[in-house]
């Protein structure tokens, strides 16, 4: 279903201002299909009315069904092997030293815009396996979020396909995860370190209380938003992220133009960014 120029700036606007994803005139054909699937669901007749109910108080729980429509979840397990093999061979090493030398054995980390939980399920296998090296009675958090509450409860859940487990090292797949008519059941061994909640990365409220990781990642996600709202989300970032800490994005992503307080770290095949 076509809409209107107006109606089109009015939904993108809102979307902006609600969540800081931003939908140029490039991508009016994308928010379209959405729309029009709400629309079939809702039996709403048109865009203006939609979004006079996504405006509204009685409009919230359509607004969770409607976020769901309009983000990304394109993800799997062990989808960034350079920074894996840089937390393996460096700095998962160079942050257990800073933290024994203050006396707090406590790892945290936070996967933001965790999706259906790959990454944030990746990152709790690789530690298992320097459990009894490095991480030897350390308290272990891992944080996922989105704002996507249908990808969350998939990733509570931890069943995945054979798509999203196909980077998996075999001798990880055989041990972290059971097999059953072409799913794949992540173990409790795996889940324990990890949990998810909902939270939308434009909210300052919430994103304040976000506090002392030593890992942060957000992949893949900074390219939807617009300039401004890239500097709002990546500010909340440092400051939440503790002085020796390491912030991840995507490879094909960059904060130049967009913060000059981090720093950036090269290893081989990436980098990262610190304080």
């Amino acid at each position: 279903m076509a809409i209107s120029d107006k109606d089109f700036e009015q939904l993108r606007d809102f979307i902006y201002r609600h969540c800081g994803i931003y939908f140029n005139a490039a991508k009016k054909y994308f928010l379209e299909s959405r729309v029009s699937h709400r629309l079939a669901a809702t039996g709403i007749k048109t865009a203006a009315e939609y979004h006079a109910l996504l405006s509204s108080p009685a409009g919230a729980t359509e607004l969770k069904f409607f976020m769901d429509e309009i983000t990304t979840n394109e993800t799997y397990f062990f989808r960034n092997p350079a920074q894996l093999k840089a937390l393996e061979q460096k700095l998962f090493a160079d942050i257990v030293e800073k933290k024994n030398k203050i006396g707090f054995r406590k790892l945290r980390i936070w996967s933001a815009a965790s999706s259906s939980g790959e990454e944030a399920y990746t990152l709790a296998m690789v530690i298992l396996e320097h459990r009894s090296t490095l991480f030897k009675d350390w308290i272990i958090e891992i944080v996922g979020t989105d704002i996507n509450e249908t990808v969350i409860a998939q990733a509570k859940e931890g069943v995945y396909n054979a798509y999203s487990v196909r980077n998996v090292p075999p001798h990880l797949k055989s041990k972290y995860f059971k097999e059953d008519g072409g799913k794949y059941i992540l173990s409790a061994e795996v889940k324990k370190f990890v949990t998810f909640n909902k939270l939308n990365l434009f909210d300052d409220t919430k994103m304040i209380f976000m506090k002392s990781f030593d890992l942060i990642f957000c992949a893949n996600v900074l390219i939807y938003f617009d300039l401004a709202a890239k500097a709002k989300v990546v500010q909340h970032f440092y400051n939440n992220l503790q002085p020796y800490g390491y912030f991840f994005i995507g490879q094909s992503e960059s904060l130049h133009g967009v913060n000059d307080l981090f720093k950036l770290v090269h290893f081989p095949g990436g980098f990262a960014y610190c304080k």
